[in-house]
C-alpha cells in the first residue's frame, strides 16, 4: 500500500519541546504566566496591533469578544453562509441569531453585497470570516460597518499570514480571533487569541476572560461580574513562543506549497484555487480546488478517489443553515453548491513534491474521466 498523505499536522521542531519542557519543569508560581506574556507580545508584534489576550480556542476569544460588544438576546449578526460551527457558535450562547447571507463564487468569503441586503434595525455586528486563508473584501465591509455604526469582527482563525493592502488579517476589524489548533499553520495544540486596537474593548474582555475580576480589584477573588474561563495553559503558550519564532519559516512554507498547486494547475481551466488578488497576500493554509459544474465531480467522488491511493483530503464546509439546528436559506446559492464540488488538499509543512504529485494526479485522473464521459 502507498504511503498515506495526511492532509495536515504540526510542524514541531526541538525548540518547541525544548520551551513546552521548560513550562512544565518551571512554569509554575510566579512563572504561571510568562509564556502566555511573551506569546501575547511576540502576536502583537507580529499583527501589529495594540492588544492581544491568549485564549484556550479561537470559539472564546470570539465568545468573550462579542460579549464584550454588548451581543445578546434579540440581536442578529451576519455572517457567510459557509463557514464553520465555531462562529455562529457563539453568537448563538450569547442568545442572538446568526443571519447567513451568500459568499462570493471566487474568494469563496462573505459577499458585501448579501451583507448590506441583509441588515435591519436589529443587527449588531457583521462577522468576516476569511475562509482557508482567502481573504474578505475588508475595505467595503469596513464601509458598511462605518455607514450603519457596525463592528466587523474578523474571524482570522484561518488566515495566518494573509495580508489585506498592507494590513494583516485579524487587525482591521474592531476585534479579531485566531486559531492555534493543531490542524493550523501556528499551532499550540488548541488555542486562540484576541486582538485588538480598542482599549476599552480590550479592558472590557480582560476582565471577562478572568471570571469577572476587572484588573484594578483590590479585594482577593472578588468577581465584579460573571465572566468566562478561557484561559491559555502557559504549557500551551511556549509551543506557541517557539512557533512565533518560526513564524516566517511556517507561513512561507504553506505559502510554497499553495504555488505548487498553482503551478501544477495553471492550465487546468475545469477547476479554482484560493486566490490571491493583487495588493494582497494568502496565508495559503488550506489549499482547495472547486470544479466548473459542468465536470459532474462531486465531493464523493473525490473523497473517493483520494481514499483508493492512500491520501486524507478534507472536504468544503457545508452552509451552515443546512445544519439541523438553523433555517435552510436556499437562496445562498454559492453556499449550497460549492461544497458539493470542492475538497481540501493536503498541506502540511512536510509535505514532498512527490506527494504533491501523487494529489494532483488524483485530480487530473478525475478530470480525464470526466471530460471522457462529455
Amino acid at each position: 500500500m502507498k504511503t498515506r498523505i495526511p492532509y495536515t499536522k504540526p510542524s514541531i521542531t526541538d525548540l518547541e519541546v525544548r520551551y513546552a519542557t521548560d513550562a512544565a519543569a518551571n512554569g509554575w508560581g510566579e512563572q504561571c504566566y510568562d509564556y502566555i506574556y511573551r506569546f501575547e507580545e511576540l502576536f502583537k508584534q507580529h499583527l501589529n496591533v495594540n492588544y492581544a489576550i491568549a485564549t484556550s480556542s479561537c470559539t472564546g476569544a470570539l465568545h468573550m469578544g462579542m460579549a464584550a460588544l454588548g451581543i445578546g438576546p434579540g440581536d442578529e449578526v451576519i455572517m457567510a453562509d459557509s463557514n464553520w460551527i465555531a462562529t455562529a457558535a457563539p453568537i448563538v450562547h450569547l442568545g442572538a441569531e446568526p443571519v447567513f447571507v451568500d459568499i462570493l463564487p471566487d474568494s469563496w468569503c462573505i459577499d458585501p453585497e448579501k451583507v448590506e441586503a441583509a441588515i435591519t434595525p436589529r443587527t449588531k455586528a457583521i462577522v468576516a470570516v476569511h475562509l482557508y486563508g482567502n481573504l474578505c473584501e475588508m475595505d467595503r465591509l469596513l464601509e458598511i460597518g462605518e455607514k450603519y455604526g457596525l463592528p466587523i469582527i474578523e474571524d482570522a482563525a484561518e488566515a495566518i499570514g494573509s495580508v489585506y493592502h498592507g494590513k494583516r488579517a485579524g487587525s482591521m476589524g474592531s476585534f479579531g480571533a485566531f486559531s492555534f489548533h493543531g490542524t493550523k499553520t501556528l499551532t499550540t495544540g488548541e488555542g486562540g487569541i484576541f486582538v485588538t486596537n480598542d482599549e476599552g474593548l480590550y479592558e472590557r474582555v480582560l476582565t471577562l476572560s478572568n471570571h469577572g475580576r476587572a484588573r484594578g480589584q483590590v479585594k482577593q477573588f472578588w468577581p465584579d461580574e460573571v465572566g468566562f474561563k478561557y484561559k491559555i495553559s502557559n504549557i500551551q503558550a511556549a509551543i506557541g513562543c517557539a512557533q512565533m519564532e518560526r513564524i516566517d519559516e511556517l507561513i512561507n512554507k504553506k505559502r510554497e506549497i499553495l504555488a505548487a498547486y498553482h503551478e501544477k494547475l495553471a492550465y487546468v481551466t475545469e477547476v479554482s484555487i484560493n486566490l490571491e488578488p493583487p495588493g494582497t497576500i494568502n496565508g495559503a493554509w488550506m489549499p482547495t480546488v472547486v470544479f466548473a459544474p459542468e465536470t459532474g465531480i462531486s465531493r464523493e467522488m473525490l473523497q473517493n478517489a483520494f481514499a483508493a491511493e492512500n491520501i486524507d483530503a478534507r472536504v468544503f464546509f457545508w452552509p451552515l443553515s443546512s445544519l439541523p439546528m438553523f433555517k435552510p436559506v436556499l437562496s445562498n446559492a454559492y453556499s449550497y453548491t460549492l461544497h458539493q464540488r470542492a475538497i481540501n488538499l493536503p498541506s502540511y509543512h512536510d509535505i514532498h513534491s512527490d506527494e504533491i504529485e501523487r494529489v494532483i494526479e488524483v485530480l487530473l485522473k478525475m478530470l480525464g474521466k470526466a471530460r471522457s464521459s462529455q
